[in-house]
């Protein structure tokens, strides 16, 4: 009885252990969580009115022509898949692989029918274990990651569409709307769709451009391509500390039920120690004064 009292009083103290580790990650990834959401509201107004030029370029200027905005025949497909370089974060990576695996599935019958860009360890280590290739990976990203960080993988899959390399180009990423809620999302960008850039609220201003609109454009839709990538990433890495959060606190409230259970069993255990020595003792007086 006594050895599995020691051995009860010994899983406690490990589980204590592990509740500080978890509540102490709590609260980290809710202090990075308040800063990631704080950098990516900082980068939206410049992603805005960048969209707001490049609209008012592609909607007011007749023949303009470009190809990040002319569809043609789909004969491949490029994928920029935003994941993280470490786990601990629930279903954060899985969520979003499982969802593009699903779409690779659905879309298409061979490899050769797409390409993929990937960002964060785990997602390069899920393809290739699969012997998925890959056109191009980053990863040992920081928790607040600048755009130098990305741009290189951000401008060749820009460049890539562009040099007719592959004919569409989607964003796959984990959308933050909360802490406890990430949604994984497919969406395209590109070719953009020029009624969805014309779709900016309220007024816009009028622009004269120097030396032209089409020179302009040239140089504005690229870089307002690789600007959501950059969102998207900012979007995903506040999805990734999210999941954290929380795994971490569900981790913590976990740790705390199984400390309350394993001590209920030592105080049952030490009560039923307790007794049989009564017992024993009783027993013994009883024996001597017969």
């Amino acid at each position: 009885m006594a050895k599995g009292m020691r051995e009860i009083k010994r899983q406690i103290k490990s589980v204590q252990s592990t509740k500080q580790i978890t509540k102490a990650m709590e609260m980290v990834a809710a202090a990075k969580l308040r800063k990631a959401q704080e950098k990516a509201e900082a980068a939206r107004p410049y992603s805005e009115k960048l969209k707001e030029v490049v609209a008012s370029i592609a909607t007011s200027t007749q023949g303009i022509q470009h190809p990040m905005l002319d569809s043609r025949p789909v004969k491949k497909t490029a994928y920029l898949i935003i994941t993280s370089d470490r786990g601990l974060a629930g279903g954060y990576n899985a969520n979003i692989l499982r969802q593009v695996n699903l779409t690779l599935k659905e879309r298409h019958n061979s490899q050769d029918d797409y390409e993929l860009f990937v960002i964060g360890r785990k997602g390069r280590d899920y393809f290739r274990r699969r012997e998925m290739a890959m056109a191009s990976t980053i990863t040992d990203l920081s928790d607040s990651p600048a755009f130098a960080d990305i741009k290189s993988i951000a401008h060749e899959a820009v460049h890539g569409f562009e040099l007719a390399k592959f004919d569409e180009l989607y964003i796959c990423y984990n959308r933050f709307v909360n802490a406890l809620t990430q949604i994984p999302t497919v969406e395209k960008l590109l070719p953009m769709d020029t009624p969805e850039l014309s779709a900016a609220d309220g007024p816009t201003a009028s622009y004269e451009y120097e030396p032209s609109a089409e020179a302009v454009l040239e140089v504005l839709l690229p870089r307002y391509a690789e600007t959501l990538i950059y969102g998207a990433l900012l979007n995903g890495k506040a999805s990734e500390l999210g999941a954290k959060m929380t795994a971490m606190g569900n981790a913590t409230k976990n740790a705390s039920k199984l400390i309350n259970d394993l001590s209920l069993t030592y105080n049952r255990a030490r009560q039923a120690a307790i007794t049989q020595e009564i017992t024993e003792i009783v027993a013994g007086a009883n024996a001597a004064q017969g």
